[in-house]
């Protein structure tokens, strides 16, 4: 359990990053996931709770800072040049959420982020993921019976008739961690359709068969698990991901929450030196963190830094695992 000191540091990283409209918000697991964002003149709601957190018309989120969330900065190499972000983990014995493998009628949803919310029926996906489960929302009659029509069974069973009816149905879409919820209002994209500016979810089946909690290259300590994760104003690109003129504003204020929150042992390793001999740092992030160095001393001079063939990583499964 963190002392009450590293408790209130926390407390204060999260208050300071909901008050930043530049900061992006997910939650969830590697192939599913939730986004929070909001624009700047963007009208929002107080929580009716103490939760952490606001509501918009697009969406919510609520955030409890549990005793033993232990914040991780870190940046991972992309095609670009890197991304960034601040991981909120749990310990894995205690992060395990419902692990329900089949679709699940939960009831009014009490703990909804607005209260107008809390007599809707949640219904749990059942996607069997660790640290989160993947629920929808709604108060409409037509909806929940035919979410209930597709209770006990796989929402990838062919014979359930949620998976065909899930698109025009558009329910709140409402994704829980321990460490809180994001709730997603904005309709449900359909085939071939792009992820709406704002909050939004992926639910990608193909990467959830991995198994895995996050992408191999995001360099989590061994026995934590990433829950959600705040996405600071990025220093060349904007929160869809489209280029920016660089910012060295955003790279400094980035550059502290890795010097308050990183793994030290691959800071060092991103400022030029090599892992201590009983690091647990793998080669792989090592590997990582030197490339990160070197495009950002790039952008430092001044340069135009095309896309890096050599950095394989997928960018797209980056930014939403």
């Amino acid at each position: 359990m963190a002392s009450s000191s590293q408790a209130d540091a926390v407390k204060d990283l999260l208050r300071e990053a909901l008050a930043e409209p530049g900061t992006a918000w997910s939650l969830g697991s590697f192939g599913a996931i939730a986004e929070f964002m909001r624009d700047p003149d963007e009208a929002v709601s107080v929580l009716p709770d103490d939760r952490l957190g606001m509501a918009t018309e697009r969406g919510a989120i609520a955030l409890t800072a549990c005793p033993d969330l232990r914040p991780v900065a870190y940046e991972t190499s992309v095609a670009s040049g890197w991304n960034h972000a601040v991981a909120l983990c749990l310990p894995e014995p205690t992060c395990a959420m419902s692990r329900r493998a089949v679709v699940t009628e939960l009831g009014p949803d009490r703990e909804a982020a607005r209260e107008r919310d809390r007599d809707a029926i949640l219904f749990d996906l059942g996607l069997d993921l660790l640290a989160v489960d993947a629920c929808v929302r709604t108060g409409d009659p037509e909806a929940i019976a035919c979410l209930r029509s597709g209770v006990g069974r796989s929402l990838f069973d062919h014979a359930n008739p949620i998976g065909r009816h899930l698109v025009a149905m558009s329910p709140h879409r409402v994704f829980l961690a321990k460490v809180g919820r994001i709730e997603v209002y904005a309709p449900i994209p359909g085939p071939g359709g792009s992820s709406p500016e704002g909050p939004h979810t992926h639910v990608l089946p193909k990467l959830m068969r991995s198994g895995r909690t996050h992408a191999a290259t995001t360099p989590i300590p061994v026995g934590w698990v990433p829950c959600a994760a705040l996405h600071p104003a990025h220093p060349y690109k904007d929160m869809m991901g489209q280029r920016i003129a660089f910012d060295s504003t955003r790279y400094v204020a980035f550059q502290e929450l890795l010097d308050r929150w990183g793994d030290p042992d691959l800071l060092a390793v991103k400022r030029g030196g090599e892992p201590r001999p009983d690091s647990p740092v793998s080669s792989r992030h090592a590997q990582g963190a030197r490339r990160v160095a070197e495009v950002q001393a790039r952008y430092l001079r001044g340069e135009v830094v095309e896309a890096d063939p050599e950095a394989n990583e997928d960018e797209t499964v980056a930014d939403h695992a």
